[in-house]
């Protein structure tokens, strides 16, 4: 069995496009922009496919993303001459960060609306409602307009989730 380490693979200028972007992992922080920008422009050049040509880029500001994570997402647009919303890991970033707030939002009205309708919360169940679905808090949404005591939360709760 023989290792080979990325850094000993040579210079990305002389490495294969798919091997320069491990290679470009490995490198220095300082030497790293200068690196991406050579890939941006050698896909640019080389590769004539637009599908291909934009994984190999979201993947060069993937990289750095991950590289320079102490950087803002216009930092990094900046170092690289990019526009990183345009790329898939920002796209799906920022549609996850939506769901997320979407789903915190939606289970803090679901809390304040059940302390006025049943009383304070248990603890427990608040954070049993916190880790609900969107669907699920949608759900429990429209039922506690019906609910008139703590134990038809209890209800709702055993009814759809796994036991208590």
């Amino acid at each position: 069995m023989h290792r080979i380490y990325l850094k000993e693979l040579g210079e990305i200028q002389q490495l294969p496009l798919g091997v320069a972007l491990m290679v470009l992992t490995t490198v220095e922080e300082t030497q790293a922009p200068e690196k991406a920008r050579y890939l941006l422009a050698r896909t640019q050049q080389q590769i004539a496919d637009p599908e291909a040509g934009r994984a190999i880029i979201e993947m060069i500001a993937t990289i750095m993303v991950y590289k320079f994570t102490n950087l803002s997402r216009q930092e990094v647009e900046a170092m690289l001459g990019l526009q990183l919303a345009d790329t898939r890991v920002y796209r799906e970033a920022k549609e996850e960060g939506r769901e997320e707030g979407r789903q915190e939002g939606e289970s803090a009205l679901i809390l304040r609306l059940l302390s006025r309708r049943i009383g304070e919360v248990t603890p427990e169940r608040r954070s049993q409602i916190q880790a609900l679905s969107i669907n699920q808090l949608e759900a429990l949404g429209e039922a506690l307009l019906d609910f008139t005591q703590p134990e038809d939360l209890e209800e709702w709760l055993r009814s759809h989730l796994s036991p208590l």
